[in-house]
């Protein structure tokens, strides 16, 4: 396996006249995590979209596993975010009209492979079970607590066994025993699954909780633990 998952050198983003990322290196190493932090507007999300693969830096140069992603079609973008990266965001975008599991389910739609779907659906229910939600794969989203839909939107993001896991802000909308809850699974999913974990987020103490962080400053990262 290659030693190193994600790496952006000298990445630079702008939007108009307004320098977000100047000169950013980074690099994490399959399973690593890794919290990032900063005021409003720093910089924090686009990073983390340029690490999803959906968005192109102006200047330097992102590798993913090893592929060069300068060098791909927005179809092969595509195709490498369905199979290698999950997303989960503050607010969990659940189907309302679709059962825990049609919603933990949809993401293997978009494999380039079509999957066999009996083993789809079971890890899902494994994963349900995992999140101790394996009673509610029946129900409708607006049937459980805003606790329990983020945990499915975690789920959802881990069924196609991605390599790489991007939260932006996963515990924003979530009161703090629910906040910490979720964090806690989210690192216990990054020991068992294996997939790496980078969480973006304002809360200074889920930040120490996830581990090493970085803060971005005037589109500079300054690692601070």
């Amino acid at each position: 396996m290659d030693s190193t998952l994600v790496e952006l050198k000298t990445v630079s983003k702008r939007y108009g006249e307004r320098v977000i990322l100047d000169g950013v290196d980074l690099t994490l190493a399959p399973g690593e995590k890794l919290a990032i932090v900063g005021p409003s507007g720093s910089g924090k999300s686009t990073l983390l979209n340029l690490m999803g693969l959906l968005d192109d830096p102006d200047e330097g140069s992102f590798r993913f596993a090893g592929t060069d992603a300068g060098g791909l079609q927005e179809n092969e973008k595509a195709g490498l975010r369905s199979q290698s990266i999950g997303f989960v965001f503050q607010m969990h975008h659940l189907l309302p009209q679709l059962s825990v599991l049609e919603n933990v389910t949809l993401p293997a739609h978009a494999l380039a492979a079509k999957p066999d779907w009996s083993e789809v659906e079971s890890r899902g229910r494994a994963l349900l079970a995992k999140v101790g939600l394996e009673d509610q794969a029946d129900k409708l989203p607006g049937q459980l607590s805003g606790g329990e839909r983020q945990r499915v939107a975690v789920v959802r993001a881990l069924i196609n066994r991605p390599q790489l896991l991007l939260a932006d802000e996963p515990t924003g909308a979530l009161d703090r025993a629910n906040a910490e809850s979720l964090t806690k699974l989210l690192l216990e999913l990054n020991a068992s699954e294996e997939t790496a974990l980078v969480v973006v987020t304002h809360d200074e103490a889920i930040a120490r909780a996830v581990g090493p962080v970085v803060r971005i400053t005037d589109g500079q990262l300054e690692r601070l633990s």
